[in-house]
């Protein structure tokens, strides 16, 4: 067979995906292909393996959106380039590249962060294909235009629903998603900065101004993602939206009780809720007293109001934690001290609550060196089947701070699993990149749940 010259990256279809033009990456380094999947779910079909995805075959362009099943011929865990491991389903399907058609081994993978929807490795490429890296698309192109004709892509039609984004910097990965999501489902989005806007307290006209003089009251909806060091103002906002009828994404009370970790642990407590045991105290006096109570060192402590893991601490030994914790209250720093799990291993569980449900989960595991998970600090994620218990637990820990949306995160330890915190404005990156589920327009989707709701 006559081997035919491609470049370094080229235009190809998928037919029995109904994928009829994709860009892909031509890459001999790589052994496998694969293609961008989200939303990956597995089910049986004559007793056999299948799987159900969704492809945005066109980079930057979620409006096409093509859902598609396959049989599942392998599963393969794989470690990005980001540290993610992740377990890659494996399925066969005709790629054609010109005049010429053959089946080809895919895996599934969020490739959302890189250049090429699809990359094309040389197990697809053997005895076929010459590559002339020096040279682009020399099969055929097309131009956005015959893109938007292909797919049958008309001007999007918006729903009306005006839906405003609360925080403080718009190039954030969560922040960019969600509005890519809500403009995607057809709303019109606005980014607010909260450091940008401002008040008007009335009983005939309240208003909310943003910097310039507009004033911003005929939103439909708020979701709010307030950073801690402007929780006051920004739930002053949040609260101003409400009273003029705006639908919040979780209220200003409840973004404040989840960030107390103090009295988050006591609503916590209050309603069963197992949490590792911990103690709080204001007096020097009483500290030895504390690092009884919680079973001795290796102890945690925290900051009353840290996130992403900062001001979090590991006290290896009951003289190291006596002086961290009096070196705290000298600074006149609230504090909690807290059990270590030292069968959790560096690892827990963030589970991502929607609407009182559990749409994605994952674990999280530290980098060596380092007690506790976290991303931000270098840690890695991994795709996890949390059980019917951890699942209960993390969609009553939401319900119980009254949280329409929540990062819940958990240890498993020798007792059950156990409830670390409650975050009301989680990241999406690492989730969404772990899983591949379109966690942002989740988001948007039980905004309109909500509101149509109310008509």
């Amino acid at each position: 067979m006559e081997k035919i010259t491609i470049g370094s990256e080229e235009w190809c279809a998928l037919s029995e995906l109904k994928i009829h033009a994709i860009k892909v990456r031509v890459d001999s380094g790589a052994k496998t292909s694969s293609i961008h999947a989200i939303n990956i779910s597995t089910f049986k079909k004559n007793g056999e393996k299948w799987v159900r995805y969704e492809i945005l075959p066109i980079q930057n362009n979620r409006r096409i959106n093509i859902h598609c099943e396959s049989k599942v011929c392998d599963t393969r865990t794989v470690k990005s380039s980001t540290g993610i491991s992740e377990k890659r389903f494996v399925i066969k399907t005709p790629l054609t590249i010109g005049e010429n058609t053959w089946e080809i081994e895919v895996t599934l993978a969020n490739r959302d962060s890189m250049g090429y929807r699809m990359l094309l490795g040389r197990e697809a490429m053997i005895d076929r294909m010459i590559i002339d890296p020096s040279q682009q698309t020399l099969i055929k192109s097309y131009s956005p235009s015959e893109i938007n004709t292909i797919y049958k892509v008309n001007k999007k039609q918006e729903s009306g629903l005006k839906i405003g984004l609360l925080a403080s910097n718009p190039e954030l990965y969560s922040n960019k998603r969600l509005i890519e999501a809500g403009e995607e489902r057809g709303h019109q989005m606005h980014f607010l900065n909260v450091q940008h806007s401002y008040i008007k307290m009335d009983a005939d006209t309240p208003e909310i101004h943003y910097r310039g003089g507009n004033i911003i009251n005929g939103l439909d909806a708020i979701i709010p993602r307030i950073k801690p060091s402007v929780t006051f103002y920004g739930c002053a906002l949040i609260r101003q939206f409400d009273s003029i009828g705006a639908y919040v994404l979780n209220n200003a009370e409840a973004i404040t009780q989840s960030r107390d970790k103090l009295h988050s642990s006591q609503i916590f407590s209050k309603n069963g809720i197992q949490i590792p045991t911990t103690g709080f105290a204001n007096s020097p006096l009483d500290t030895k007293e504390v690092i009884s109570m919680v079973n001795g060192a290796p102890l945690i402590i925290k900051l009353l109001e840290s996130t992403q893991g900062k001001g979090v601490v590991l006290a290896e030994t009951n003289k190291a934690a006596e002086s961290v914790i009096n070196a705290f209250k000298s600074l006149k720093t609230n504090i909690l001290v807290q059990e270590f799990i030292k069968e959790a291993g560096g690892r827990d569980l963030r589970c991502f609550v929607i609407d009182g449900k559990v749409v994605a989960s994952i674990e999280r595991v530290a980098t060596k060196g380092e007690f506790r998970a976290n991303i931000h600090q270098g840690g890695t994620a991994n795709i996890v089947k949390i059980t019917s218990e951890e699942k209960k637990l993390a969609i009553k820990a939401a319900k119980v701070l009254n949280l329409d949306v929540a990062g819940v995160d958990l240890i498993r330890s020798n007792k059950g699993p156990l409830l670390l915190e409650v975050n009301s404005s989680p990241g999406l990156e690492g989730i969404e990149q772990a899983t591949g589920k379109d966690i942002a327009s989740m988001m948007i989707a039980a905004i309109e749940k909500k509101i149509l709701s109310k008509k």
